[in-house]
């Protein structure tokens, strides 16, 4: 079947908001971007969501509705000479005009700064759209000026309603095929909330099929897809923190399924396998040390075999660590200890503690009253101090009543008892 040369998104894109698939949360009478729609209240704005839900759409359907001139710019190719150019146009406009920068995370501070004098102006009406977190890639100073709005992924249902509508418009494909239910929830599913992507995937359907778009259709064009995953976009660290909280939360299953979604996705089961490391000091510790032992063996396998045998190693240790005893203790006093060696003095190792290897050091009682531990009782030096004197008493570390760390408290608060004997 012959295809329009328009890929299909761009010809389906909404005319009208009623057109307009999903983001029903933004998009709803006294809603401020509803209102900014239907009553052309201009104002500047950043839309945050992942691909393919919208948000070049909802730039464009704002420009259809109004009297503005509208302006493009594509964060990749535009510097600030462009972005100049195209604000002294809009000076010139005899009208509103509105500038969409799309991808505006990848501005660098000195080009997002360029826009802040015609949006504190009125020159022009901002849109920004990201796939990023607005918090962490636009300075503040451009945050101050807009609003974010965020969207979200579209639901399957919603892409189902939008793919029969692309069959039927004579936008789309004009009922030159059809396509069977089953081949239609299969492509939905697929898309994982990128309409966009969906858009792409029913018109490779289509190109293949000279009437009704089938499974194997449907399955020939499923064969090379991969995934959705922004490696080093929020969709990645969304992923690796639901992991890392499904460990600690003790959740085998959940904790499997996220570290699949990354690798189905084509994360590199080396990041993963570092961060299984840092789990097993964060979360576990010292309630069971073989949690380190195994996350360290699982990053050499992966290492040394690569996958798949790989990362099966690396999901056993997973599984070990998620079903392993909780313990933070290690973790909040190796955090602990830092804030205090940050904040206080560099104080002086105690006389007792230093070594004396010159006739010069012993004759100023270096390591003079220094106890030998192996030579008192139980191995312990009862009542020594092992601080700088000024910080006499300090404690960091406070095992927990969980795992190996039960028998470490024991341990710790019998030779207290010692030190209050002494």
């Amino acid at each position: 079947m012959m295809t329009n040369s328009v890929p299909l998104a761009a010809r389906m894109r909404p005319q009208t908001i009623e057109e307009y698939i999903g983001q029903q949360h933004l998009l709803q009478p006294s809603k401020p971007l509803y209102e900014a729609i239907v009553k052309q209240r201009l104002h500047s704005f950043v839309l945050w969501g992942p691909p393919g839900v919208g948000k070049t759409s909802m730039a464009y359907l704002l420009a259809d509705q109004t009297d503005a001139q509208f302006i493009t710019l594509s964060a990749v190719l535009a510097g600030v000479k462009d972005i100049r150019a195209a604000i002294d146009k809009a000076r010139q406009f005899n009208g509103p005009t509105i500038l969409f920068v799309d991808e505006v995370h990848r501005f660098n501070k000195a080009q997002q700064d360029a826009f802040l004098p015609s949006v504190e102006e009125g020159v022009i009406t901002f849109i920004g759209a990201t796939t990023e977190n607005p918090s962490f890639e636009l300075n503040n100073a451009l945050l101050s000026r807009v609003r974010v709005y965020v969207l979200k992924s579209i639901e399957q249902e919603e892409i189902q309603r939008a793919l029969s509508l692309a069959i039927a418009s004579s936008r789309g494909l004009n009922d030159e095929v059809s396509i069977e239910q089953e081949a239609l929830e299969v492509l939905a599913k697929a898309s994982q909330g990128d309409l966009r992507r969906a858009y792409n995937l029913l018109e490779r359907c289509a190109d293949l099929s000279d009437t009704a778009i089938n499974m194997n259709i449907v399955r020939e064009v499923m064969a090379n897809e991969t995934k959705r995953f922004d490696k080093q976009g929020d969709i990645f660290y969304e992923q690796i923190s639901a992991l890392h909280k499904s460990v600690r939360g003790s959740d085998p299953d959940a904790s499997l399924y996220w570290f699949m979604r990354m690798i189905e996705g084509g994360c590199d089961p080396l990041y993963i396998a570092r961060r299984v490391v840092r789990m097993a000091s964060e979360d576990i510790g010292n309630a069971d040390p073989r949690a380190l032992t195994l996350a360290m063996e699982a990053w050499s396998v992966q290492e040394r075999l690569g996958s798949p045998e790989g990362e099966l190693t690396i999901a056993q240790a997973i599984i070990y660590l998620a079903c392993a005893p909780k313990s933070n203790a290690v973790y909040k006093a190796f955090k602990q200890a830092k804030a205090h060696c940050q904040s206080e003095p560099d104080f002086d190792v105690p006389i007792h503690l230093r070594n004396a290897p010159t006739q010069l050091m012993k004759t100023m009682g270096y390591g003079k009253t220094y106890r030998y531990a192996h030579d008192e009782p139980h191995a312990y030096a009862a009542g020594e101090n092992y601080f700088p004197e000024e910080l006499r008493g300090t404690i960091y570390y406070q095992p927990t009543e969980r795992g190996l760390e039960m028998k470490i408290k024991e341990k710790l608060n019998f030779l207290k008892q010692l030190d209050s004997e002494k």
